[in-house]
């Protein structure tokens, strides 16, 4: 390619600049270089000519029979080697293992948290019997034959474990009710720019899975519901038919529908009454499947519309003790943040992906595909928040499959951001800025401590100190200041290119850096250097000269602000700075107003200061 052809990649990489350019090009680590130079990745943020990722199909079936903890499963994993590499070698994780004595975890674990663990009954790699002793959540597995790209090999695997009595993100909800995430033996993802994924699962960072496709059976006593993600394939076999009726009406039903009532429930009039009923349910090109159950939980359920050009509907339910009062309207604020998120003129304005978004009620308040496991609430305005926040994760990580254990503010950041955005139309601007503020900066903003303001770059995997700062606040910062500097329009075009290019595909931050560039028509690398790369805050003050206004950026951050002038003949103005008003001068903006300044105050609105004391002169 000739260099008058390369050179505007080549900017867009971070990799050349023109002599007269002001902007820093992004730091890249070595292995980040290493996809550009593959190919795998492109300097203007697309997958490369050469990208590729791996997959698997599973057949899963699991037993549970409570009160008993027991769980009992087995599968089949076909897994496919789409990369350039013969693999001598699978990794698995066995994240169940977590709950062992002895494991590492980033806090402490009490007794009714700890148990066996993972136990493997039998497994097979393409039909040969091999030990798998792992007591870690990963395990490195050789296999008979070395796998040639573009092959396949088969697993089969039979294991058990008992659910935890504490539930976290899984566990017994109480003796009859179970919620079960990351119950199956999985590969790890193998990518492009790190190999094998082999970052042990510590319990409070989050995953990173392969796009698959999955068949899950669950077997349970008679009057036990189950919910998973997915599609129920066989509600007339599990169900009896007023039930299996009712919940074929609810998938066109604008009105919320009671699947299940205690009433119904005490009557034993819902299941199908055999002793064991097995609940099917499918899933493609999905990063992971999760299920819960209870033999007492009470079922909700309609739908709404999230493609209008399609008129597709997506079944939203919901599965919560008849007790707990805030869930009761779980499916309304469901239905809503749906038909929001899905909207073109909302945000992020992109069409729910999959046909089905359950609320189940548990104690994580924690995303999983088509899933929120959400613990109850006093204040049913917090839940809607809370539930908000987990289905807006439908995007980021499940729509595009982010790398969350490495690179946790390419979901929870946008989650948050999405969270905030819904929550102006729910409840107004003044309550949802002022619950972001308190809920999302406040705790960053005012702890000096050093580690609260390391670089959002870091990898979350390497943070305990600061990873919920860097994971949520500073980043959902980041989104809004470059949404107010490119306009909404604009960010808008920006943010649906990216996520056009990377849906069902493994970004990694620079493939945002670089796509958000190239969609906008701008080098934004000075905005991702200062708000990714850097030790800033946000702290500004200011002073005013004649008709001149001076603000210094103390803590560096390109936010946006208002300043509020009085002018010395009484009139008032509030003149708006968007982020671009340091892009020539990080450190300090001079502002030219049209008359002498009487008193001047800064208003930064979200982006709260971390020193308000030198954010007025004059009055």
């Amino acid at each position: 390619m000739k260099l008058a052809r390369l050179l505007p990649l080549l900017l867009l990489a971070g990799l050349a600049r023109p002599a007269t350019a002001q902007t820093t090009p992004l730091y890249q680590p070595r292995d980040i270089k290493a996809a550009f130079a593959k190919g795998t990745r492109s300097p203007d943020g697309r997958p490369g000519p050469n990208y590729w990722q791996n997959r698997a199909r599973y057949d899963i079936t699991v037993q549970a029979a409570p009160p008993a903890r027991d769980i009992r499963g087995r599968e089949t994993i076909t897994y496919f080697n789409n990369s350039p590499d013969t693999l001598k070698q699978v990794v698995l994780r066995l994240i169940m293992n977590i709950h062992r004595p002895g494991v590492s975890r980033d806090g402490d674990a009490s007794p009714d948290y700890l148990t066996t663990g993972l136990v493997i009954d039998t497994f097979r790699v393409a039909g040969q019997t091999r030990p798998l002793p792992a007591t870690g959540t990963i395990a490195g597995v050789r296999l008979p034959k070395a796998l040639a790209p573009h092959d396949s090999v088969k697993f089969a695997v039979a294991w058990h474990f008992p659910v935890s009595v504490e539930s976290g993100r899984e566990g017994m909800i109480d003796p009859t009710t179970f919620f079960l995430a990351y119950f199956y033996p999985r590969v790890a993802v193998y990518d492009d720019y790190a190999g094998w994924d082999r970052l042990p699962f510590v319990d409070s960072k989050e995953f990173y899975n392969d796009f698959n496709d999955y068949t899950l059976r669950v077997q349970v006593p008679d009057n036990y519901l189950v919910w998973a993600t997915g599609t129920l394939q066989n509600p007339k076999q599990v169900l009896q038919p007023a039930a299996a009726k009712l919940l074929a009406k609810s998938m066109t039903s604008d009105a919320v529908l009671h699947i299940a009532t205690a009433a119904d429930l005490a009557k034993k009039n819902i299941t199908a009454q055999q002793p064991i009923n097995t609940w099917v349910w499918t899933a493609k090109d999905i990063s992971d499947v999760t299920f819960g159950l209870s033999d007492h939980y009470v079922w909700d359920a309609a739908s709404v519309i999230v493609d209008a050009k399609a008129k597709r509907r997506a079944s939203v339910q919901a599965a919560y003790a008849d007790s707990t009062v805030d869930f009761r309207q779980s499916v309304k604020n469901a239905q809503y943040a749906l038909g929001w998120f899905s909207n073109p003129a909302n945000w992020p304005g992109v069409a729910y992906p999959f046909p089905k978004m359950t609320a189940f009620q548990g104690f994580a308040d924690m995303e999983y595909p088509m899933m929120v496991n959400d613990s109850p609430q006093k204040d049913p305005k917090f839940a809607q928040f809370v539930q908000d926040h987990e289905i807006a994760h439908t995007y980021f990580p499940f729509y595009m499959g982010i790398n969350e254990s490495r690179y946790a503010y390419m979901d929870e950041g946008w989650a948050t951001t999405f969270e905030l955005l819904i929550g102006r139309t729910e409840n107004g601007v003044e309550a949802a800025d002022k619950l972001y503020k308190q809920f999302r900066v406040n705790r960053w903003i005012h702890d000096a401590a050093t580690a609260q303001d390391l670089p959002i770059i870091t990898p979350s995997s390497e943070l305990k100190a600061g990873y919920g700062n860097n994971a949520y606040g500073k980043p959902s910062l980041s989104y809004l200041a470059l949404k107010d500097m490119l306009g909404d329009a604009l960010f808008k075009k920006a943010l649906h290119e990216y996520m056009d290019r990377w849906h069902g595909k493994h970004p990694i931050p620079w493939d945002y850096f670089n796509s958000m560039s190239s969609a906008s028509g701008q080098d934004l690398s000075w905005f991702f250097n200062n708000w990714f790369f850097t030790n800033n805050y946000i702290d500004l003050a200011v002073t005013a000269s004649g008709s001149t206004v001076t603000v210094q950026n103390i803590g560096g951050f390109a936010v946006p602000f208002d300043v509020n002038v009085e002018y010395t003949d009484g009139t008032k103005e509030t003149l708006h700075q968007s982020p671009a008003v340091w892009q020539a001068n990080q450190k300090q903006a001079t502002i030219t107003v049209k008359k002498p300044v009487k008193s001047v105050k800064l208003d930064g609105g979200i982006f709260m200061d971390a020193n308000e004391k030198d954010n007025s002169f004059g009055a």
